[in-house]
């Protein structure tokens, strides 16, 4: 039986041994949507935990009175040299400023222009599978989920595809709260790294431009603005982290859940054409791989009932939405036709609404259809070992047989 005293929606262990805290979402849900949520007194203050659909749509929706500038959008917050860095990068912008940041490095990322990378994107994914499928078994993170986003990043940005692999190691060190695995000054070591060779790229670039998104983004003007450097730095950081984390943990995720509810995949693999664009989107709803985003309140509000206060910090648990039994008939229960799909994994609307999740879309379906295809009686080779972080709900390494 759950109580308030049992929720602990940050735990890394908790992420690193089951994945999201799913009958905790459902008590919050039911019983304190709003809820004040205590946090190690060296971390914060405490902060309100989000966890209903419709609040979590406000509050994405509302930058004025939810700021992403005034702390930044993790947990926890920054110090103020972090805060500073933190802001040069879009994440943590609210409006107008945000909407200027946007303009500049959009152009790659329209709904037009990601069915024009599928060409690439399939014979990267026939290259991955090539490359494994004699082997009759390998690990699927790293030998096939992890290699398609990291080979397509180093594509768009016209980098060699060891730098792509490199990076995408860097941001699984980012991401980890263990800290007997990667102490602080391995994490800032990890991102001084990828902010030096961001910057190497930008300065390569200006001086032999290509046919790539670097080359647009180093050049790309606004009413006169291109990106500063740090600008630039920042942007390719968010890029590789969030281009290669939301796909890859997707990707080794969703094999899981189909290995877990063998009528579903024999369902989808009877209709592949028919059925994997609903799959993709029920295995983004029921997987959440981002955990939650922060927020700071700007003025007094009242949300439910529940007064909060100028300062105060909202945290919003996309997990917790997206089995919201208010949105979702069923919510704990896995089904690759579900439609509509009104998921909050990408965001929830608002600026800061996924901007490369047209790409991610096509590299999922075209990856799950290669596997799928290619590999029909793939299967758990091994035991799943779990990501030992709170904030990205992914799968470090998954042994799978075929």
């Amino acid at each position: 039986m759950i109580t308030a005293d049992d929720i602990d929606l940050v735990s890394p262990e908790t992420f690193a041994t089951r994945g999201h805290p799913w009958e905790q979402y459902t008590w919050l849900r039911a019983n304190a949507p709003v809820f004040w949520h205590r946090e190690d007194p060296a971390s914060g203050p405490g902060f309100w935990a989000i966890t209903k659909h419709e609040d979590v749509k406000f509050i994405s929706r509302t930058p004025k009175l939810f700021s992403s500038w005034e702390k930044g959008v993790m947990l926890p917050d920054p110090d103020e040299a972090n805060l500073y860095a933190g802001r040069q990068m879009m994440l943590n912008m609210d409006p107008p400023q945000h909407d200027r940041f946007k303009l500049l490095v959009s152009r790659g990322f329209t709904p037009k222009n990601a069915p024009l990378l599928r060409p690439r994107i399939e014979e990267l994914a026939r290259e991955i599978v090539d490359s494994v499928i004699a082997k009759g078994s390998c690990d699927f993170v790293s030998e096939i989920a992890g290699r398609l986003p990291s080979g397509l990043i180093a594509e768009l940005m016209g980098m060699p595809r060891a730098d792509g692999e490199r990076l995408y190691d860097l941001t699984e060190i980012m991401h980890t709260n263990d800290d007997a695995i990667a102490p602080p000054e391995v994490k800032m070591a990890a991102i001084g790294e990828m902010l030096g060779y961001a910057q190497s790229v930008a300065d390569h670039k200006r001086g032999n431009p290509g046919d790539d998104l670097a080359t647009v983004l180093v050049n790309a003007e606004v009413d006169g603005d291109r990106l500063t450097d740090p600008e630039f730095q920042w942007f390719f950081l968010l890029l590789v982290n969030a281009g290669g984390d939301t796909t890859r943990n997707l990707l080794a995720a969703g094999m899981q859940l189909l290995f877990e509810h063998p009528d579903q995949r024999e369902r989808l693999m009877s209709d592949v054409d028919g059925l994997l664009g609903t799959a993709i989107e029920e295995m983004l709803r029921f997987t959440s791989p981002v955990s939650h985003f922060k927020r700071t309140v700007m003025e007094d509000i009242e949300i439910r009932g529940q007064k909060i206060k100028k300062g105060d910090r909202v945290v919003m648990f996309y997990g917790a939405a997206n089995r919201d039994e208010d949105v979702f008939a069923d919510p704990d229960v896995f089904d690759v036709g579900r439609d509509p799909n009104p998921h909050v994994a990408f965001g929830a609307g608002g600026p800061h609404l996924c901007l490369g999740m047209h790409v991610a879309r096509v590299e999922l379906a075209v990856m799950f259809r290669e596997v799928l295809m290619r590999m029909p009686r793939m299967e758990p080779g091994g035991p799943v070992e779990r990501m030992h972080s709170s904030f990205i709900a992914g799968i470090h390494a998954m042994p799978v047989r075929f």
